[in-house]
């Protein structure tokens, strides 16, 4: 037991660390300024919205040599308390958003109206801008747009649906709060939280236009069986009548780069764990599905790869789905982990971690979890039964239970899912 113990403790100092790898790749310090343009003639405005936004902002006024202004969005709790520069950071709800995501999208609007050939519209794009750019079409309420919102998340859908849905019944989204900047010049800079780091699909793309989706959100109401009130059916059927002209491709001169994406916390993750004597096997970072069904599959490799004797560290990104229907607490990513526990059975010399990046997972105030080889034997001392928490979606009660969170906080960024597994197939006895 005493070489278990020992094991787990190595393997919990390894966690940490690739956890903190993988944060600082994710981070936006040091990555905008090999992407910022010459100063133009005219004023330089600051849009924008997301997890990251307001870590983008702090940077963009660190390095911009001019004046500068404009206001972004972030979740509450995202933004520094000691920051003090001349973008102003404003706050709204995430997941669901509320009446400040109104008021957020008004702002934007408002920002770019009336520029000039020589001004210069930057904005700062990351995941969470969907919920906290909200502009109305006519006819359609707060209300409707936050009981779709709340159906959606439940539905099992990925999040690429999901946004190709919200994007279609906006007034900012799918590229239509850059057709509002005019004859101005814009550039987006993004973090991406999507899978295949398409940056149109990044907060469905409010200044980045993506035609191909204009018919997209129908269809995908009626795979997930969601009704929508009849103000966003008769908005949805307009607009395929009658498609809107922000539609359209990427305005001449306009210009967007990623300056973050998932694969890059994998990259620094894996030179960690080869390090100290891992072999690193990334599945790659844009896998997508049902987040108990994902662990459940990463087990049945960990353990073939256990069997195999490989000293291995498996590292994987994405975002998962959870089909809600139980009444319990978590996320996708401590749900991913329940499964996979259930699936490793109690294994020694398997070790996991999956966290969402940005610091929250699902409903919880957790980043993620962790498991070993022990946690079922320690659950079963408590008499939690790992299989019901499953079946209730309560996978943040049964690791809180244990003390196998992992709490982070607010981390501002988003690069989606990081999981981590490690295989130590040799334990000294």
């Amino acid at each position: 037991m005493s070489a278990l113990v020992d094991l787990e403790a190595r393997q919990r100092v390894q966690l940490d660390a690739l956890l903190s790898t993988a944060l600082n790749a994710a981070g936006v310090e040091g990555k905008l300024e090999r992407f910022l343009p010459s100063v133009p003639l005219g004023r330089t405005v600051v849009i924008g919205g997301g997890k990251a936004a307001a870590a983008m902002a702090n940077e963009l006024a660190r390095l911009w040599p001019a004046p500068l202004s404009g206001a972004v969005v972030v979740p509450y709790g995202h933004q520094s308390p000691s920051y003090s520069g001349p973008i102003q950071i404003l706050e709204a709800g995430h997941p669901v958003p509320d009446g400040n995501s109104v008021v957020a999208a008004d702002r934007m609007m408002e920002l770019v109206k009336d520029l000039s050939h020589d001004d210069l519209v930057i904005a700062l794009m990351s995941g969470g801008a969907s919920a906290l750019l909200v502009g109305l079409p006519e006819g359609v309420s707060l209300e409707d747009k936050q009981g779709l919102n709340k159906a959606l998340l439940k539905s099992g859908a990925t999040i690429s649906e999901i946004n190709a849905v919200r994007k279609q019944i906006s007034t900012v989204k799918g590229g239509r709060l850059a057709h509002a900047v005019g004859k101005a010049r814009l550039l987006t800079l993004a973090v991406s939280d999507i899978p295949g780091d398409d940056i149109r699909k990044i907060g469905s793309g409010p200044t980045i236009a993506n035609a191909a989706e204009a018919v997209a959100a129908t269809p995908i109401l009626e795979r997930y069986g969601i009704d929508v009130p009849e103000s966003i059916n008769r908005h949805l059927r307009k607009g395929l009548d009658n498609p809107s002209p922000d539609d359209r491709s990427r305005r001449a001169g306009d210009s967007a780069f990623l300056i973050v994406k998932p694969g890059d916390i994998l990259i620094a993750a894996a030179r960690c764990a080869e390090s100290v004597g891992y072999k690193p096997i990334i599945l790659g970072d844009d896998l997508e599905g049902e987040a108990r069904e994902l662990g459940s599959a990463h087990a049945k490799l960990a353990l073939e790869t256990l069997r195999a004797g490989r000293r291995a560290c498996i590292l994987s990104g994405g975002e998962t789905s959870v089909t809600v229907s139980g009444r319990g607490r978590g996320g996708r990513n401590s749900e991913y982990l329940l499964g996979f526990v259930l699936a490793t059975a109690g294994q020694e010399g398997i070790a996991a971690l999956a966290v969402d990046t940005d610091g929250l997972d699902g409903a919880g105030d957790n980043a993620g979890a962790v498991a070993f080889a022990s946690t079922l034997t320690r659950a079963a001392g408590k008499k939690l039964d790992a299989a019901a928490y499953l079946r209730r979606n309560d996978s943040y009660s049964f690791f809180a239970a244990l003390d196998d969170l992992v709490v982070t906080g607010p981390t501002c960024t988003n690069v989606n899912d990081f999981r981590a597994i490690l295989i130590d197939p040799v334990i000294d006895r």
